[in-house]
């Protein structure tokens, strides 16, 4: 069931689409060169020593995923209300295959990823081991997917009966965008109240574990400081599925 509801929506988005998939691999690219222009070339915010097209994408990739999860799984209940009136199934699937969907274009986009480092390695920009880097992308897409499904799991309960969600939830997602470092080095930052801020969203952890390990960093001198993302993620789910089961149960006569 999960998986024809997920074939569902990768087929419907790119349905009559001339470009068809190669759109996930545009979307992050066109970004990324927005990006450089205005931001390295134009204002001159430094990367370090990353290549500046490799610290942009790393960014971008987790973000665009955690966006278009949590996006599509708040509006999936109201969605597929027809479904949902005509049959009874574990009502839990819809938000998850919203989130799978997500994760068949995070693998798209890390083929342009994976080849930007693989150039800068072989130019000799970037020294990096790959069992390390692949590690860490592995690390960083299980923190996002669990951020994502939580927040779109308990968007999508709160959606079904106040249609509130639908008009919050972009200015939400823009607003978390700003304090999420996929423009910027949140190491630069001068404030240490700010950090300590912004170390609490999960996605900041998720950015900076690929960037640690392509600027040469060990896993060793972030570790101490990661128990902070467990307990987010875990408060965030089990809140998430507790408001989910509490409200399911209504969804039919809602929706």
């Amino acid at each position: 069931l999960l998986y024809f509801f997920a074939w569902k929506e990768v087929k419907v988005r790119y349905k009559q689409a001339v470009l068809g998939i190669v759109w996930t691999l545009l979307q992050p690219l066109a970004m990324m060169v927005v990006f450089i222009v205005l931001l390295h070339r134009g204002l001159g915010v430094s990367t370090g020593d990353m290549p500046p097209p490799l610290y942009y994408i790393s960014g971008l990739i987790i973000w665009n995923l955690f966006n278009h999860a949590v996006t599509n799984a708040a509006g999936s209940m109201v969605s597929n209300a027809n479904i949902i009136k005509k049959i009874y199934f574990p009502r839990l699937v819809i938000p998850i295959s919203s989130v799978l969907v997500s994760s068949f274009d995070f693998l798209i986009s890390l083929l342009l990823f994976f080849t930007l480092v693989l150039y800068y390695q072989i130019s000799g920009n970037i020294e990096v081991s790959w069992l390390k880097l692949i590690s860490a992308v592995l690390l960083s897409f299980i923190i996002t997917a669990i951020s994502a499904l939580s927040l779109g799991t308990l968007l999508s309960a709160v959606n079904v009966k106040y249609r509130d969600v639908r008009y919050a939830l972009p200015f939400f997602v823009q607003s978390l965008f700003f304090i999420t470092p996929v423009m910027y080095d949140g190491r630069v930052i001068q404030s240490e109240w700010v950090i300590k801020v912004l170390q609490w969203n999960p996605l900041y952890w998720a950015i900076e574990i690929i960037r640690h390990i392509l600027s040469g960093g060990y896993w060793r001198n972030l570790s101490s400081e990661m128990w902070i993302v467990f307990l987010v993620l875990g408060i965030l789910f089990l809140t998430a599925i507790y408001v989910f089961r509490k409200t399911e149960a209504y969804f039919a006569d809602i929706v």
